[in-house]
């Protein structure tokens, strides 16, 4: 009879805690990777808002100065901006569904209040003709480009760091060593106005 060397369970138990750790270092260092990825896209999408949210004042200031544009539309979109720059989402937030939700929903505000503006503004033909205003729009149109495709850039990357922690082997690091946690993608409100097409209210004058 062949007995068992002890050291032959403690073999084992060595090889599958070397396999573990193997397999959990597939994510030690490519889910931080994937995690700031999404956090510098988020800072693009924040850079692009606030674009926007610069214009905004020059835009609305240059309306009200050259045309009778009722002042209850000039005021929806000075107050939109006003209340979306005090929910403030940082690159941590970005695990919050509640934030992001948040966020999104001020910048829609901001959207709608700007699209009642630019039907607004379509009575207004000498309004539309002015340089300074014609200036001004193409800034925001380009800005709003700018807006969605920072969007997109933000969503592909939280959607390649959601995956890495979700899928194994990767998942094992992701949990073990950064205890990471799913981003929030950044979506349309449902029933929200869609952004300012400014394009084609100049196409079409």
């Amino acid at each position: 009879m062949v007995i068992p060397s002890p050291r032959i369970p403690l073999l084992r138990s060595l090889l599958l805690m070397l396999a573990t750790l193997s397999l959990a270092a597939c994510g030690i260092n490519s889910v931080p990777t994937a995690e700031e990825n999404a956090k510098a896209k988020w800072a693009d999408v924040q850079a692009a808002y606030q674009r926007r949210a610069d214009l905004i004042p020059n835009l609305v200031a240059t309306a009200r100065s050259a045309s009778t544009i009722e002042r209850s539309t000039l005021e929806g979109v000075i107050n939109a901006r006003a209340s979306a720059t005090q929910v403030k989402l940082t690159a941590d937030d970005l695990t919050d569904p509640a934030k992001v939700q948040a966020f999104q929903q001020a910048q829609a505000n901001v959207s709608s209040s700007l699209s009642r503006l630019l039907v607004t503004v379509e009575q207004y033909p000498d309004l539309k003709s002015q340089a300074r205003f014609a200036d001004l729009m193409t800034q925001l149109e380009g800005t709003e480009n700018r807006i969605n495709i920072s969007i997109r850039d933000y969503n592909g990357a939280v959607q390649d760091y959601n995956t890495r922690i979700r899928t194994f082997p990767e998942m094992i690091g992701a949990k073990l060593v950064h205890g990471a946690k799913p981003m929030t993608p950044f979506e349309a409100k449902a029933g929200a106005d869609t952004a300012p097409d400014v394009g084609a209210m100049f196409n079409g004058s």
